[in-house]
């Protein structure tokens, strides 16, 4: 590439010059290349270790003139075929110019602006780049790209200086973090280290410390560990390493989301300045802290954060802290992780004022709200951008009135929002209850969708005064009371104030009539039901009537859900947890529905209307308990994993009980999925739930810790597993709500209690005092570190057994070990990851399911076959490998979707390394055949396509027993998604055909016509041009294609006697559209003649080495020998008289001389011509002068098999075993990008 002119003193230390002009010098770094020798070693070690640019660029071009001793550089390059293009451009553009001045320094001058020209009209193109420079990262990129052989596509987010410890070794290097891989370079004395890992390999990444790795990061795959130290700043380098794995681990779980990942630039796009995606990577991880610490909607975007203090007007402080601003909301975090939090959304504000600074209150900001609440920030550092700020964003915010500016007033989209964050004053009347005016317009907007607009506790329970309740109804109301006196000093709705008095208060357990509220609250489903009015109703209008796996799953689950409750004993209730079920699998059709969302969603309607519970189920799965209810409840796994781990950290004695037992695994899915509510008495349950709506997952895992040690001395004398879910079982049975004001409802886990003596009762705010007094140190920052930890493990297990699943499907007579079948599958699935994130989003992506069968998960299309059948085939075919291909790929795509499983992928791989030669040609010569082989001719194909749904032989794939069962895989997947019953007849046929087509034996495949006996002889030319054994390998198929051309002329003859006898019996003789009906005789249609068609190229001309099945009608033009005429009769067929260049293959000049005249007998070869060109005396001959193929000559399977038998040479050829595993490595060097020294020009002494 050009560089921007710079001097150099001295030119020649470290570089040796090859080419020189007399005003400029093509030098190469010294040691790069061949030889180097000491000086090689050295100048390589001393390149790596200070980065130098010649790494990437050994060769460069100096200007100098005569007289001076400053060179300049003007270009360099990675290879010489990049400095040559440069040097060539210099010499016929700029030397004659050049000898025109007379001054030296003009010289310079000129050269000087050229070169920036040149770099000015190349950048041109490029994007606007960054603020920062970016040139020394587009270097560093350079470097990767080279080193590791990363396509275009692959970005660099940061490299790091750092040592890679091979043994007990340190390798100083580089650490490349790209966005799909870590790679590190190290060359040090002749000693070259270069290793790639994918970020979806990655099963471990932890930062530790040890005597013998001090502070290092590890890195663990499947196969091995590695671990890097010495790192400038690890803090920084280890959180990108986990946003990198981070978004990996998305891409396993959920392609069509990683696809859809805005956030990310695609790759595809042009070279953007880089360290502006690491920008991009850190604002996200920021983005998702802000969001997940104010529980704000999953689209807001974090615009800046400061420090200040807050005015807190209830202990009359000023509170240290931060404030973030967002296109949305202004939040507020004290320092003190309890002391105070804020959240004011911008749809409330009413006025923003810079109040006067004083040297108490400095540059002081006033922030009104539509609940005539005032807060008071100060000691803001940039007091004006921040109103300025907060203003753009103001203005932004949608309203019914037009208020612009700092002081205007903002209308609520709602004016029933007006009332609903009221002055503390109006207490009473509990605004955002379920009654408050929001939850009405759905049911009266839509008067045919009844959704219930208050609790379902409201309609279902006698409401009898509190006074009748005695005691409990005294407490209720004493709670009732403390949280009235907690609204009028802290605020009400959004803008309250939450303190630690807030927890405390939520500790209590919140009284019946405010639950709904707070919950709303807490979670900030409040916000988005806000934001989003009318929408519920939409969707439940929109879903009503729609049939799919996810309503039938509701259907089946709608009677389970807290059946004991007298609110689900009744159809109002049943109807309204259908609509909220099927309104959100509509709304979310990636979880569509999970076992456990019945039971939640049951306890919501209880507090809240329809849309509440719609929107706090949106809460819940999207961002409260983020994964746990897709398919895979991958995100309950994780949490189980992190409650293991804290099992081992907290209470080590009886984690080694339990795991002996295998009791966590059982019992915490069920804690997680329900929050308790599905094995605790549903009064006690619904206090932890409350708790969970304010603090999040840290309280499930501080009950559950507190429940394994309530019970743990019982639970180390359990012998097995069903005694200690016993104990567990019992005792959760008996954790009771005496405060509870609700009739108790009979639990079901009760049955569990019947015994001898029942356990001793449990009070819930005991059990939820105790998990906060031994185990609130947890912290949500180092939950969320964990679960980081944890969903590396689950999901690389929840891929391991999909694997061992895929791997089992394959029927043992595969011919493949188990061990190949995993490696094969491994280059599979890599293969498609790779299209995906370098690729864009491909077909197979777009089709990726998750809620599908393990086999039909990853699918390839045709052009992800045809690279991964390139690197794998035993079959090398030059260039005309990808012709096959296409051909294996269409033989294997039964369902005709374009896309392939990875049971079908091994069956056509199978064909080609396993089974006896019968076999091997037998696959060879079916791909030779529709539909693998797609004729020219409209007319042909469509009389192919008749043939070939009629016979369903021909169909089967090369090991035949799979055919019926890879159609019931696809049937099964179509009827699973479907939304009509199974045709049971489908299976019945589906059967019979499987048992057919075990019963094919090589009579039952069609015969061959002319125009596909070409075809083939082709695929053996081109498959033989590199095989050591070439030359009698050719030798030998000239041979038996002359053979098979009299056999198939002599056939011909048969065949018209017998037509002219018996017209029926000679059907079967000729093309393939032959054998249409087998119940009428089918009426032979003349082929169209290709002749007219296709006229033989012109010599040179590219179309004809052209290679693959474009035109079947050019008569054998790549198989030399049968084309190749020696002084024989029958010379009159144009493409037949192809000269030695236009008929061969441009992969085997010197292999084609072979089959020339001298090399086979000569009346052999009069004879082939003959008998392709037509024999003079035939009447058909005079009719196909033109080089056409001969319609009626056909050739059967058992035909070229006897052939080939009778040339060892050929039967050697196609019995020699091939060990897929080398190919397998091969290609994972190529798809994960391995480089070795062998694959880059070798850098010093390694030449």
């Amino acid at each position: 590439m050009w560089l921007a002119p710079e001097e150099v003193l001295v030119a020649n230390a470290l570089w040796v010059t090859e080419r020189a002009n007399p005003f400029f010098v093509l030098q190469r770094r010294r040691g790069h290349g061949k030889g180097g020798g000491l000086t090689g070693l050295l100048v390589g070690t001393l390149d790596v270790v200070l980065d130098s640019s010649a790494r990437v660029a050994p060769y460069r071009i100096l200007h100098q003139t005569q007289d001076s001793q400053v060179y300049w550089t003007v270009a360099c390059g990675s290879s010489r075929k990049e400095i040559t293009k440069h040097w060539e451009w210099l010499e016929s553009n700029l030397l004659q110019t050049l000898s025109i001045f007379d001054s030296e320094e003009d010289i310079t001058t000129f050269v000087k602006g050229k070169i920036h020209g040149i770099i000015a009209e190349e950048s041109k193109n490029l994007q606007p780049q960054g603020d920062e420079d970016p040139g020394k990262f587009k270097e560093a990129e350079l470097k990767m790209r080279k080193q590791f052989g990363m396509p275009e596509g692959e970005k660099l987010v940061n490299y790091y200086s750092c040592s890679f410890w091979k043994g007990r070794v340190p390798r100083q290097g580089w650490l490349y973090l790209t966005v799909n891989h870590l790679c590190f370079y190290s060359f040090l004395l002749g000693k070259e280290v270069s290793l790639v890992v994918q970020w979806v390999d990655v099963t471990r990444l932890e930062k530790n410390a040890t005597l013998l790795f001090p502070e290092s990061i590890r890195v663990d795959t499947r196969d091995r560990e590695l671990f890097f130290s010495m790192f400038l700043n690890i803090g920084e380098t280890f959180k990108l390493m986990e946003q990198l794995a981070n978004l990996a681990m998305r891409q396993l779980l959920d392609s069509e989301g990683f696809l859809q990942d805005k956030v990310l630039p695609r790759p595809i796009r042009p070279h953007k300045n880089i360290s502006a995606l690491k920008r991009d990577l850190d604002a996200r991880a920021k983005n998702e802290c802000y969001r997940a610490t104010f529980r704000l909607p999953k689209d807001e975007q974090l615009d800046g954060h400061t420090g200040c203090t807050l005015w807190t007007p209830f202990n009359k402080l000023h509170i240290p802290g931060q404030m973030f601003i967002s296109n949305n909301y202004i939040c507020f975090a004290s320092k003190e992780e309890d002391a105070c939090r804020l959240i004011i959304p911008l749809r409330e504000v009413t006025i923003v004022e810079k109040a006067d600074s004083s040297s108490v209150l400095p540059s002081p900001l006033s922030i009104s709200t539509k609940s005539k609440m005032t807060f008071l920030f100060a000691n803001l550092k940039d007091r004006d951008f921040l109103v300025q700020r907060i203003s753009d964003f103001l203005q932004k915010t949608p309203s019914k009135q037009t208020g612009g500016s700092t002081g205007g007033t903002k209308a609520s989209i709602l004016d029933a929002a007006q009332e609903s964050l009221p002055v503390p004053q109006e207490a009473q009347e509990s605004p955002s209850s379920p009654s408050s005016p929001l939850s009405s317009p759905p049911s009266s907007s839509t008067q045919e969708v009844p959704t219930t607009s208050q609790g379902l506790l409201k309609v279902f329970q006698k409401n009898s005064p509190m006074e009748d309740l005695g005691a409990k109804g005294a407490k209720e109301k004493m709670k009732e009371e403390s949280w009235n006196i907690h609204f009028f000093e802290y605020g009400r709705g959004m803008c309250m104030y939450r303190t630690s008095k807030t927890r405390e208060l939520v500790l209590k357990g919140i009284p019946e009539s405010l639950r709904g509220e707070l919950w709303l609250l807490f979670s900030g489903a409040w916000n988005e039901m806000v934001t989003h009015p009318g929408y519920y109703a939409e969707l439940v209008q929109k879903s009503m009537g729609k049939y799919s796996l996810a309503t039938e799953e509701i259907e089946r689950d709608l009677h389970r859900s807290m059946p004991e409750h007298p609110a689900f004993q009744n159809e109002l209730g049943i109807a309204a947890l259908r609509r909220v079920l099927t309104a959100y699998a509509f709304r979310n059709p990636t979880i569509g529905y999970c076992q456990a969302m019945n039971i939640v969603t049951s306890v919501l309607l209880l507090y809240g209307s329809e849309e509440e519970a719609f929107w706090l189920l949106v809460a819940l799965c999207e961002r409260m308990l983020p994964d746990y209810y897709n398919t895979r409840v991958v995100g309950a796994l994780v949490d189980q994993g992190i409650f293991e781990e804290l099992t081992r950290d907290i209470l080590p004695r009886l984690s080694e009980k339990m795991q002996e037992l295998g009791v966590i695994s059982s019992i915490s899915l069920s804690w997680f999925l329900t929050l308790f509510l599905s094995v605790m008495p549903f009064e006690s349950a619904v206090v932890i739930v409350d708790c969970f709506f304010y603090e999040g997952i840290k309280v499930i895992l501080q009950v559950a810790l507190a429940v394994l040690d309530a019970n743990m001395e019982q639970l180390l004398g359990c012998s097995d597993e069903g005694e200690a879910m016993t104990v567990l079982g019992r005792y959760l049975d008996n954790v009771v709500n005496k405060q509870s004001i609700s009739p108790p409802i009979p639990h079901l886990h009760a049955l569990l209690t019947s015994g001898d003596d029942p356990p001793a009762e449990v009070d819930i705010f005991d059990l939820l005092r105790v998990s906060y007094e031994k185990f609130s140190s947890l912290r949500a920052d180092d939950i969320e570190q964990m679960r980081f930890k944890q969903r590396l493990k689950v999901i690389q297990s929840l891929e391991d057994t999909a694997k061992r699943s895929v791997v089992r499907a394959i029927p043992g007579d595969i011919g493949f070990s188990i061990e190949e079948l995993e490696d094969l599958y491994m280059v599979f699935k890599a293969k498609l990851l790779a299209s995906q994130y370098w690729g864009g989003s491909r077909s197979a992506a777009i089709h990726r399911d998750p809620s599908l069968p393990y086999l039909e998960q990853y699918r390839i299309d045709a052009s992800q076959f045809r690279e991964l059948f390139a690197s794998l085939t035993p079959w090398a075919c030059g260039s005309h490998t990808p012709v096959l291909a296409g051909r294996m790929f269409r033989l294997l795509d039964q369902n005709k979707d374009s896309l392939i499983n990875f049971k079908e992928f091994v069956t056509g791989m199978s064909g080609m390394y396993h089974g006896d030669l019968t076999e091997k040609l037998k696959a060879l010569y079916k791909l030779h055949l529709p539909p693998a082989l797609i004729p020219e001719e409209a007319e042909s194909a469509l009389e192919a396509t008749h043939y070939f749904t009629e016979g369903s032989s021909s169909e089967a794939l090369p090991q035949e027993q799979q055919e019926g069962s890879a159609n019931e895989d696809i049937q099964e997947r179509r009827e699973e998604k479907g939304t009509s019953p199974p045709d049971y007849r489908h299976y019945l046929r589906l059967w019979a055909k499987e048992k057919e087509a075990q019963k094919e034996t090589i009579k039952d495949l069609p015969k061959m016509n002319q125009e596909q006996f070409i075809e083939l002889c082709k695929t053996l030319y081109n498959m033989f041009s590199e095989d050591p054994m070439e030359q009698d390998l050719y030798h030998a198929i000239a041979t038996v294609a002359s053979l098979l051309l009299r056999i198939g002329e002599v056939g011909k003859k048969f065949s018209a006697a017998r037509t002219t006898k018996k017209p029926r019996d000679g059907t079967h003789g000729g093309d393939h559209n032959s054998a249409t009906e087998e119940d009428e005789p089918p009426i032979p249609k003349p082929h169209q003649d290709p002749a007219r068609e296709y006229q033989p190229p012109a010599a040179g001309d590219p179309q004809a080495k052209a290679s693959g099945d474009a035109h079947p009608g050019k008569a054998l033009q790549d198989g030399p020998a049968v084309v190749e005429g020696g002084s024989g009769e029958g010379q009159g067929s144009p493409s037949l008289l192809l000269s030695d260049d236009e008929s061969k293959d441009d992969m085997s000049m010197s292999s084609y001389s072979v089959v020339s005249t001298g090399s086979l007998q000569c009346e052999d070869l009069t004879d082939d011509t003959v008998l392709v060109g037509g024999e003079a005396c035939s009447p058909t001959a005079t009719s196909r002068i033109g080089g056409t193929v001969d319609t009626d000559w056909c050739i059967s399977f058992e035909q070229i098999l006897a052939s080939i038998l009778t040339e060892s040479v050929l039967v050697n050829f196609f019995e020699k075993r091939v060990d897929i595993g080398l190919k397998i490595k091969d290609q994972k060097k190529v798809e994960r990008q391995f480089s070795t020294s062998s694959d880059h020009e070798p850098p010093g002494v390694l030449g």
